[in-house]
């Protein structure tokens, strides 16, 4: 994905790297002013209206005007004063502002090429929704993840994960240019329509490199046999890049289409907001209502206690306990699925149960070596170990098999950063817009305040508060699964620098 670049004075400004240089030397700005400043210089001349510049900065949040007032007057000094002894940024009294300077576009810098692993790789993108039903998306996005999600089991394959192939969800796309940006050699593109009981399933195989297709099928069946379709799809791509057939122990189907559909969509809303928790629990609830064998269900209603409860500084003994008492029925239910195996293995850690946790994390990983939700997790367990290399190599294990992932993969990293006493990585990580909104906030607080950015970590730690008026530093200490008396030390001192509660 290529983004413009834009050149004026002194000053560079990339808005998708997120830097802003004068004379080739990097500028410190946050977050909020750089999406004002590519708003404003995105469009010289032009007036914008108070309302469009706070949604360009905080996006899907009410805010006060003087949040963006404070915002404009950090940037003027910032910039300096323009060639001419003027101002940069003019104010348009009672509308908005705009950006006055002479400015040009400049090429964007592409995304970093990936090198290719030393095996077949391949990237399932997301499987269109031909049908005239809108709501059938979940069912083509369901296709799209149980198609990664088997292939990732075969350790000949090095498999993109679904997060970041939903990235390129409902757009043209170059196949070449998308091989790159993740690293990949193959992708799968396909079609689905489900109606009147039957599904029909288009699929082709290309290699990015010649653009050439390397296979390409129709499957019209009933809708009872999707799982089948599924099966026979991968089957196919294995064939295709292994040259053999070779099938990988069979995974627990679930047995109710609704009670699918309903964990399809449930899954999307795990990384949300505190309402989206609550939809998701619902929908999980009545998933295995519906379908008491269904593993998945269990999984993620697992996930969605403890997230719910854990982290929010709130009781955890009665949630942690049907949390892990979920996650255990799910591995009951289906011992093949490393999905459910990483889920208990985090849970585990949180029980102290270590030995316990590394055997389910050694068998997940056994069982879907392309699991970069795996990683992640075992990075955060790591980390806490005080092994934090070993952390450290987990979660970048995690982005390149994710490089477009859920927010937590970056509280993550951050987390290990913070450890290693990165600490400027750690902040550049952290107020990244993927994380910077979430409970993250704790880490990026503790990591300006060992750069002694006292005043930032103090405004962090207000903000994070905000979200979490639960939290002290006593309650978190005694329930993260900590095994380093030295880690723990280096956390709690970073959250007593930014002024965290005791």
């Amino acid at each position: 994905m290529q983004e413009a670049r834009f050149a004026f004075g002194p000053f560079v400004l990339d808005p998708e790297a997120g830097t802003l240089l004068r004379n080739d030397a990097a500028v410190a700005i946050g977050q909020r002013g750089l999406k004002l400043l590519a708003a404003l210089v995105g469009r010289p001349g032009e007036i914008l209206a108070k309302s469009e510049l706070m949604d360009a900065a905080w996006p899907g949040l009410a805010v006060e005007e003087g949040n963006l007032t404070v915002q404009i007057a950090q940037l003027r000094k910032l910039l300096g004063p323009a060639a001419a002894g003027g101002e940069w940024i003019a104010t348009v009294p009672r509308i908005g502002y705009r950006f006055t300077g002479a400015m040009h576009r400049l090429g964007g810098v592409k995304r970093k090429v990936l090198p290719l692993p030393d095996k077949p790789s391949i990237a399932v993108l997301p499987i269109l929704n031909i049908s005239s039903d809108p709501e059938q998306d979940s069912f083509a996005d369901g296709l799209t993840e149980d198609l990664i999600t088997d292939l990732s089991r075969m350790p000949g394959l090095f498999v993109i994960a679904r997060n970041s192939a939903f990235a390129y969800k409902g757009r043209a796309i170059d196949v070449r240019e998308v091989a790159d940006e993740l690293g990949v050699r193959y992708l799968l593109e396909g079609s689905a329509r489900r109606a009147a009981g039957r599904v029909r399933v288009n699929a082709k195989l290309i290699d990015a490199a010649s653009g050439d297709h390397l296979w390409a099928e129709r499957f019209d069946r009933s809708l009872d046999d999707i799982f089948v379709v599924q099966d026979e799809v991968t089957a196919r791509i294995v064939e295709a890049l292994l040259g053999r057939l070779r099938a990988p122990a069979p995974r627990h189907r679930p047995k109710n289409l609704e009670a699918y559909d309903l964990c399809v969509r449930a899954r999307k809303l795990m990384d949300d907001s505190p309402q989206a928790a609550q939809e998701a629990h619902l929908m999980l609830t009545r998933a295995v209502a519906l379908d008491p064998d269904y593993a998945e269900a269990y999984r993620w209603l697992a996930m969605n206690h403890w997230m719910g409860w854990v982290h929010s500084g709130g009781p955890t003994g009665p949630r942690r306990s049907i949390a892990l008492q979920l996650a255990r029925k799910a591995v009951a239910i289906d011992p093949n699925d490393a999905g459910c195996r990483w889920v208990l293995a985090y849970l585990l850690a949180y029980e102290r149960d270590f030995a316990a946790a590394e055997a389910e994390f050694t068998t997940a990983i056994e069982l879907e070596p392309n699991e970069a939700d795996t990683f992640a997790a075992l990075s955060d367990i790591t980390v806490l170990a005080g092994r934090i290399e070993v952390g450290l190599e987990h979660i970048r294990k995690a982005f390149r098999l994710n490089p477009f992932p859920a927010s937590w993969y970056y509280l993550t990293l951050g987390q290990a950063q913070y450890a290693a006493g990165q600490y400027a990585a750690a902040v550049e990580t952290l107020r990244r817009d993927e994380t910077y909104r979430t409970s993250s906030r704790r880490f990026l607080a503790a990591s300006l305040a060992q750069l002694g950015r006292l005043d930032e970590a103090q405004a962090e730690t207000e903000l994070f508060l905000v979200a979490n008026p639960g939290f002290s530093i006593r309650h978190w200490a005694a329930t993260e699964p900590f095994r380093d008396a030295r880690t723990l030390e280096h956390f709690v001192e970073g959250y007593r620098k930014a002024g965290l509660p005791e």
